[in-house]
């Protein structure tokens, strides 16, 4: 006798079902719902996106032929496509960004147990967007170029564990510094981030905050050096300054002493100019926190490759951040299934296995830990089909 659900049920139950539905009723999200609840909504994208299902059709195809495997999560009848295309269109995207903040907390804890990524106290965090093109016949409020549609990806990660840690999908128009300017950070935190998100006045307001940022300096940027470092003996640093801003705008808005650091990236072969406010790290040590930057970058070609959001199974604003924040979902499903697993997976090879394996009868845990020692469990008492 199977004595346990398949491996897709097992991956739901990550989700706490009482939280799931507090996040409902928050949201009055069942508002006029005829018997498609917002469970089966949310089972029918997950499984949309492990299964890597191109359409709605796919998917709700793919669910109506696996229904004796998925009563255990109360899923009783599969949804028809217009069913679930309907609710993806209407049904509120900030039920699926509540679990993720929900399951994120478990996967926080998870990461905290685990070895730091980078060797520092103080907590590391890379920012950065990522654009996703759309045709703009069919996406006409994704806002871009005259001829273009787009949506953009803004995301936080933290280093401990690699977790995406905050994110926030807009138009292709919004500029990134206007959404960095949201968030807020305890004092002593470390931003990495690229030269686009080069602005005086949030750095200003960063600095008397006691944050601490670490970013490339645009090439027009007008400074005065104030004092030139001693570089180490060992290392690729070329350049240790402690500057101020000279420009008028600039010297208002970030009036602060700041730090140039020259480095030479070995595998571009180029000099990398970098800016930060942080005064006491070792020249090497605020290199290798913008090298570290690369992560956030990893993690977003991770959820390109792996999952559907470059792709889309719906037109409307509400079905596109549906689709995204379940993505965003899954990458923390997959996340805390890598770190609670002695194998030692790469997230792109967990997410393959995963769905080849999605609707087999094993234990989760133990097929974790032993992918290809743990065969799939049979029918009763010993039967099988023999053919001859």
């Amino acid at each position: 006798m199977i004595k346990t659900g398949s491996l897709f049920t097992q991956v739901l139950f990550l989700v706490d079902r009482n939280n799931f539905f507090r996040a409902v009723h928050q949201w009055d999200a069942e508002k006029g719902a005829k018997g498609f609840r917002c469970w089966n909504q949310f089972v029918s994208m997950v499984f949309s996106q492990l299964a890597a299902a191109d359409s709605l059709r796919e998917s709700c195809g793919g669910l109506s032929t696996a229904m004796g495997k998925l009563t255990h999560v109360g899923l009783k009848q599969a949804p028809c496509r217009s069913t679930l295309s309907y609710t993806n269109e209407h049904r509120p995207w900030q039920l699926f960004e509540s679990v993720f903040y929900d399951l994120l907390g478990q996967a926080e804890a998870l990461a905290n147990q685990q070895k730091r990524c980078f060797q520092s106290k103080n907590p590391l965090y890379s920012i950065d967007a990522s654009t996703i093109i759309l045709r703009l016949s069919l996406y006409d409020w994704a806002k871009f170029r005259r001829k273009k549609g787009a949506v953009k990806l803004h995301l936080m990660l933290n280093h401990q564990g690699c977790l995406p840690s905050w994110a926030w999908i807009t138009d292709g128009k919004v500029h990134d510094v206007t959404v960095a300017q949201m968030l807020e950070f305890e004092p002593g935190t470390i931003v990495a981030m690229d030269h686009g998100y080069v602005d005086y006045d949030l750095f200003g307001r960063w600095t008397d905050q006691g944050v601490w940022f670490v970013t490339r300096a645009k090439s027009n940027m007008v400074y005065e050096v104030v004092k030139t470092r001693e570089l180490p003996s060992r290392g690729n640093v070329l350049l240790d300054q402690e500057i101020v801003l000279t420009g008028p705008k600039a010297q208002q808005e970030c009036p602060h002493r700041l730090r140039r650091i020259v480095v030479w990236d070995e595998d571009q072969q180029r000099e990398i100019v970098l800016l930060t406010n942080q005064m006491d790290f070792a020249a090497g040590t605020i290199g290798r926190i913008y090298k570290d930057r690369w992560q956030i970058e990893l993690f977003f070609k991770a959820i390109k490759q792996n999952l559907k959001i470059k792709t889309f199974v719906g037109t409307s604003e509400n079905a596109v951040k549906v689709q995204i924040w379940t993505a965003l979902l899954c990458m923390l499903m997959l996340k805390i299934l890598q770190m609670r697993s002695t194998f030692g997976w790469s997230l792109s090879n967990l997410a393959a296995m995963l769905r080849f394996n999605l609707l087999t009868y094993r234990d989760l845990w133990v097929w974790l830990n032993q992918p290809y020692q743990t065969p799939a469990l049979g029918p009763p008492d010993g039967q099988l089909l023999l053919f001859g």
